[in-house]
């Protein structure tokens, strides 16, 4: 291993990590276990409500495009469902 470890390693010796299956059922089950609808909450979801909660707090477009893996900033603009003008104006503030 490249001297990190898995978030959630697999449990069977020939795989490194669980599966995105593996993963969505363990969301589901914990969404269940704090009482809450699973079918309300997925995986995408989440990800999707983490990127937007980090774009609204810091207005860093580019840092969030970065930790999505987007390697368009427009696909990231499309993404969070932000206004392109609004998008536009905070990165031209930002000097790279």
């Amino acid at each position: 291993m490249l001297g990190f470890a898995f978030l959630f390693p697999s449990r069977l010796h020939d795989r490194t990590h669980v599966s995105t299956r593996q993963y969505a059922r363990l969301v589901r089950d914990w969404v269940s276990a704090i009482g809450l609808d699973p079918s309300g909450y997925g995986t995408r979801s989440l990800r999707r409500k983490k990127a937007a909660e980090i774009y609204r707090k810091t207005g860093n477009l580019r840092a969030v495009q970065l930790l999505l893996g987007h390697t368009k900033g427009d696909s990231t603009v499309r993404y969070l469902g932000v206004e392109l003008e609004d998008a536009l104006g905070i990165v031209e503030q930002i000097d790279i």
